[in-house]
């Protein structure tokens, strides 16, 4: 049985620009649709301009006394509006922070393991949080995980940087990997994949097909032939 969703209490989200009947101070400064301003006029007048050029009287600036009104076609702005923030969004660089932990006795099996996690992150250009685990006595040796956090650094260094040093917390210590500039000039530079035709056909034209190969004794029997004639 699918679980039902919660309900959501949050009402809509609304259109708070004023436009139109919707504006309703005694007058505005009012900026034609070519950018120009052509003063403060009454409302219902720019309201008048707007209406004969089938156009939006919109609200642009509020908060100014008397409220600055420029004559656009609002959905015509609203969708370019919001073509530009995709764009933005689209250009923004989503940073991911991924955490691997070792102990500072950790065994070579298991380093390699995890130092292949630790690239595998880093070209993904996600940042890594190294954290070494002390237990018991190993606090008293903190030159340990400084030793491992700095042998792995030195192996990764085709793909990282060290963004923070190794810090000590309590019984963990810590050290922050970052991709390195070759790894994002990589990713920047990375063409697209070109669309590969169809093994089977190119060009538009038909596989050619080979002619079936006739029996051994078919053979035999043609070559029987041609030497009796």
């Amino acid at each position: 049985m699918p679980v039902p969703k919660k309900f959501d209490r949050r009402p809509p989200e609304r259109d708070l620009t004023r436009t139109n009947d919707r504006i309703r101070v005694p007058e505005v400064r009012l900026v034609g649709e070519d950018g120009k301003q052509i003063g403060v006029v009454k409302t219902e007048e720019a309201l008048e301009y707007a209406r004969q050029r089938d156009l939006d009287l919109v609200e642009v600036a509020p908060e100014a006394r008397p409220p600055v009104c420029r004559v656009l076609d609002y959905s015509k702005y609203k969708y370019e509006q919001a073509q530009k923030q995709k764009a933005a969004r689209k250009h923004q660089q989503q940073i991911t922070i991924r955490e691997i932990k070792f102990r500072p006795k950790i065994a070579q099996k298991d380093y390699d393991t995890k130092k292949g996690h630790v690239r595998r992150f880093l070209t993904g250009k996600d940042k890594v949080k190294i954290t070494i685990m002390f237990r018991g006595r190993e606090v008293t040796h903190p030159e340990r995980g400084t030793a491992l956090l700095d042998r792995l650094a030195e192996e990764l260094a085709d793909v990282g940087v060290i963004e923070q040093s190794p810090l000590q917390d309590g019984r963990n210590m810590t050290m922050l990997l970052a991709p390195s500039k070759a790894v994002l000039a990589a990713e920047k530079d990375k063409p697209a994949d070109p669309e590969a035709a169809p093994p089977s056909q190119t060009n538009g034209q038909s596989p050619s097909v080979p002619e079936p190969e006739a029996p051994v004794g078919e053979e035999r029997a043609a070559a029987s032939s041609d030497a009796a004639a």
